[in-house]
């Protein structure tokens, strides 16, 4: 079986060989908020996030798990592939910040539908208790369970701004018990977030790249309409197509080649987004990286082979 070739080990081509068949992440709403949120921590989350908790994509909570399951393959129907599966991505706010009863019963019901064939959990590292943890691994050992932890930045100074609440040791504490555990592990960075320069986001990604994390999403940063962010355009750099590709590039030559590349890129919500508006045209960005990866006579990184 053959696989299109690329530069980095792609999320497709990790599915497919894990699976072996076309599978697709469905965004799923837990019903959770967040410690950024509730006053625990603070109020109105990171100074980044939406309204919505970053899950703006997702299928708004209703009557229990398998009933969203549901509806959201029914509406992704046109796009299904013959025997096709499914990855139910819990991505609204923080999605184990919940009693330890909640969490078992919502993910147990969402790993059991026939028609999934894993979980994906966006969370906090600092919201990981040692039960929760022993709870998700005894789930992946049924089916593949991924932990996607929100680390964005290795830079104090930035993560104190953005108002993350935690600081980087508490990361590599989750990071150091979720692989111990045998979970799947997925490490968020924000690529150009306010006033870092491109060293700064590189450092972070070759943090990453150096831990035990499995894989990685490259996240553009998106100024979200009602977003504490809003309220600091025109006093920080967005950064252009060009520049974010050739950040990004830079970023994949630093990454081990087996690291799976979750994300390249990001959608933000057309009516929302601010800026960049060029990162609407999300295929033609994708485009243009891989474009620019077959052409840059200065790359240093080793092709994943997916033959």
């Amino acid at each position: 079986m053959k696989w299109k070739e690329k530069r980095f080990h792609s999320l497709d081509y990790y599915y497919k060989n894990l699976f072996g068949c076309k599978v697709q992440k469905i965004s799923l709403d837990g019903g959770m908020t967040c410690p950024n949120r509730d006053g625990t921590l603070g109020y109105g989350g990171c100074i980044f996030c939406s309204q919505a908790g970053s899950g703006d994509f997702s299928t708004h909570q209703c009557e229990n798990v398998t009933k969203q399951i549901d509806t959201a393959i029914h509406n992704m129907s046109p796009k299904k592939v013959s025997d096709g599966k499914y990855i139910a991505y819990f991505q609204s706010y923080t999605n184990t910040y919940a009693s330890f009863s909640y969490l078992k019963n919502l993910f147990t019901e969402a790993i059991s539908h026939p028609d999934i064939v894993g979980i994906s959990i966006g969370t906090r590292p600092d919201c990981l208790p040692n039960d929760v943890i022993d709870m998700l691994a005894g789930l992946n050992r049924i089916k593949p369970v991924w932990v996607e932890l929100g680390l964005q930045t290795i830079h104090e100074e930035t993560a104190s701004f953005i108002r993350r609440g935690y600081t980087l040791d508490v990361y590599d504490d989750a990071l150091k018990r979720l692989t111990g555990a045998g979970l799947h592990v997925v490490t968020h960075v924000i690529i150009g977030l306010p006033y870092e320069s491109r060293e700064q986001m590189l450092e972070t990604v070759k943090y990453v790249g150096r831990s035990a994390t499995e894989g990685i999403k490259l996240q553009l940063l998106h100024v979200i309409r009602g977003t504490d962010l809003e309220k600091y355009m025109g006093t920080f750099h967005i950064l252009d197509e060009d520049e974010y590709i050739d950040i990004i590039i830079s970023a994949l030559e630093l990454l081990p080649p087996e690291m799976v590349i979750h994300r390249l890129t990001g959608d933000g919500p057309a009516d929302l987004l601010i800026a960049p508006l060029w990162s609407l045209k999300k295929r033609n960005v994708l485009n243009h990286i891989n474009s620019a990866l077959k052409n840059r006579d200065t790359w240093q990184g080793r092709a994943f082979n997916q033959k």
